[in-house]
Order: C-alpha cells, then sequence, then structure tokens
C-alpha cells in the first residue's frame, strides 16, 4: 500500500473514526484504524469497538493499493505534527512509513486480516433526511440528561421522533429530563407514519462532535431491525438502536404551576460555581431559596464548611426553598442559549422547570432533593 494525502484531510478523517477505538480492550486491533484504498484516488477509514462502527472516505493519489491497520492515537499524533503539507504514507511489511518534507515515521500495525468485518449497508426503505443543524442542536439540548452509557439500558438513550416538519426529542436519568421540539424540512416522513426510534446517547455525542468536523447540510438516517446506519458527508456511523417502551415523558411534565422567577443564566452560572466550591460532592446539593425577587443560594460540607450567594431576579410568589444536584443546574444552563431563564416551581418536593425565555420549545425539568430539616 502506496498513498500521498493532504495532511489535514487525512487527520480531520482519523480525529473522525478514532471515536470508535478502544485504548484498552482484549483484541489491540480495536484501538486501530483500518486504512483502505478505494479506486485511484480515495482511502477508506474504518474503526469500530463493535457496539459503535465509524467510516470515512478521503481523497489521495494512489499508487499502490492495499489495506492495513495502524494505532489511531499515535497516528493523529504524528499527522498533527505534521506541516500543512502533503504526506507520503508507504507499508513495508509490518511497518508503515510516514514522510512529510524532512519528517519520517516509522509505525508499527497489524494486519487486516485480524480486523473485524462490519456491514455497513442496510436498506434504505426505512429512511429520513433531515438537516444537520436542528438535529445537532436538539442532541446537545437533551444528550447530557441521559443516563450513563450502558448496553440495552433503555434510559441511556435518547427518544427521536420526526413527524411530518417536527423533531422531538427527549432523554431521562429517572432525575431529570430534557425535552425540546425543532421545525425541520423533512418531506420524506409522512404525518400518518412518524420516524421513531432510541438512539444510544453516546453515538449521539459523538455525531455531534464528528459535525463540528465536516459541511454537511443534511444527515441521513436508515434503520432496519435492531440497526441504524447515519450518513453525514462522507461518514457513516453504524451502531444497535435500543429496543423497548420508552417512558412517556409528557406525561411527567406538570401543567400548571403557581410559582415563577426568571434569572439572568450568566449571572446564576457564575453563583451556582461559586456556592459549589464549598458543596459535598458527594451529593452536590444546593439550596435554593426564592423570596422577594431574591434567591438565595447556600450549600455546606461538612467537612469544609459552608458557602452563600445572592441573586436578584424576577419573584413575587410566596417564599420558597427547593434543593437540586447544582452540576443538573449548570449543565442545563451551559447548554441553553437564551439570556434569560424561566424557573417554574410547585412544592419544595415537585418536578420544577426550566424554560429559556426565547425557546420555550426546550424544557429541562429536574427533580428537587429533600432537605433535611
Amino acid at each position: 500500500m502506496k498513498f500521498v494525502a493532504n495532511k489535514d484531510e487525512f487527520l480531520n478523517g482519523i480525529r473522525i473514526v478514532e471515536r470508535a477505538t478502544v485504548v484498552k480492550g482484549l483484541q489491540p486491533v480495536l484501538a486501530n484504524v483500518l486504512i483502505e484504498t478505494v479506486g485511484e484516488n480515495q482511502i477508506k477509514l474504518f474503526a469500530t469497538d463493535f457496539d459503535l462502527s465509524i467510516n470515512t472516505t478521503i481523497n489521495a493519489t494512489i499508487e499502490e493499493e492495499g489495506r492495513f491497520t495502524l494505532p489511531a492515537k499515535k497516528l493523529g499524533e504524528i499527522l498533527s505534527r505534521l506541516n500543512d503539507e502533503l504526506i507520503k504514507l508507504e507499508l513495508n511489511g509490518t511497518t508503515a512509513t510516514i514522510t512529510c518534507k524532512n519528517s519520517k515515521f516509522d509505525i508499527i500495525g497489524i494486519s487486516a486480516n485480524e480486523f473485524p468485518k462490519i456491514e455497513e449497508n442496510i436498506s434504505e426503505d426505512d429512511s429520513m433526511e433531515i438537516e444537520t443543524q436542528p438535529f445537532i442542536k436538539a442532541i446537545r439540548q437533551v444528550v447530557s440528561a441521559a443516563a450513563g452509557y450502558e448496553t440495552n439500558n433503555l434510559l441511556s438513550g435518547v427518544f427521536s421522533q420526526v413527524n411530518e416538519n417536527i423533531l422531538e426529542m427527549a432523554a431521562t436519568d429517572g432525575n431529570r429530563l430534557a425535552r425540546v421540539r425543532e421545525a425541520v424540512t423533512n418531506a420524506s416522513v409522512r404525518e400518518d407514519h412518524p420516524f421513531e426510534m432510541i438512539i444510544p446517547s453516546r453515538v449521539l455525542s459523538e455525531l455531534s462532535k464528528i459535525a463540528t468536523l465536516t459541511e454537511a447540510e443534511n444527515i441521513k438516517i436508515c434503520k432496519e431491525r435492531k440497526k441504524i446506519v447515519i450518513t453525514i458527508d462522507k461518514t457513516k456511523i453504524i451502531t444497535s438502536l435500543i429496543y423497548g417502551q420508552f417512558p412517556k415523558y409528557n406525561q411527567l411534565i406538570p401543567q400548571t404551576f403557581p410559582k415563577e422567577a426568571v434569572i439572568n443564566k450568566t449571572n446564576m452560572i457564575s453563583a451556582l460555581e461559586r456556592v459549589a466550591v464549598m458543596v459535598n460532592e458527594k451529593n452536590s446539593i444546593v439550596k435554593f431559596e426564592f423570596a422577594d425577587n431574591t434567591l438565595k443560594l447556600s450549600g455546606d460540607s461538612p467537612d469544609a464548611g459552608n458557602s452563600q450567594d445572592e441573586l436578584d431576579i424576577q419573584y413575587t410568589a410566596e417564599p420558597l426553598a427547593i434543593a437540586f444536584n447544582y452540576k443538573f443546574i449548570l449543565e442545563f444552563l451551559k447548554i441553553a442559549e437564551a439570556e434569560e431563564i424561566k424557573i417554574q416551581l410547585n412544592s419544595p418536593l415537585s418536578a420544577t422547570v426550566f424554560v429559556p425565555c426565547s425557546e420555550e420549545d426546550y424544557i429541562y425539568l429536574v427533580m428537587p432533593v429533600q432537605l433535611r430539616g
């Protein structure tokens, strides 16, 4: 195998696929990227950890055909340190030689025969195309609310539905719920046949990062039985869908709120981060006290001490003391794009809803923590 490729394009391709590699796996080849020549002017890069597979194609001048695997992390480190020039890769036995101007690297790899075979083509009978920007935006708004990644755990997935021109996504870990609705242009989905799926949150997190490395206007999604293939530009992401009955999350959202506060997002982030310095990291609890256009935040740690901060807000209802895991609130505030946030409250033990004032189709529900005493 021998080819010449643009350094930046090659590095970009490695950064895309390395998200599916396994650094410390039972099979060393899973830490590698499979490099395969395609015709006279392309190479294809593959990586997989069996749960998630990613491949992408880049332009290259092929001098000798072949396929081989190289350590993804080491290859990325080498390419990132080279000048912005064409690079040549030439395979000699189990060693690949990379040259760029006066720089030369010999990197030992593993035979392509040890790399798992990944089936990337499935039927397009059940498929759709969706605009990249609103889809990625919705992912970023909800994905952090999903439970930690665990195979076949429903709550580690993100429920996604496209019905005519509305995309709805939701995620919950049992303590919080994020739901967003976005208008999309999508003629391929009929009103009487919504496109529904539960996608592993990890896959969507990786997709949102990959999207920053491309300029694709649309994303294509095909699903067949338990498998899904997401195509964005020249990249394909292959994984398994999560099957089961996702919680009826819309029933969990209170319909009325007797108390409401409006806060400045930037001020709230700063105050929360200050108070959190003295919070017990085992439970991450911060107490919120609403009264007379004021919000008092307080935290304490038996071993370290306590902290307090106060904010001017809009709040005229009766006083209310309620506590939350502050990390949940901070995650939402740092994602929300609006500068003013509406906090909709009931009682100290009822679900509280946070809504960006300029984007009411995005809600973030958090269950409070019971205060002692």
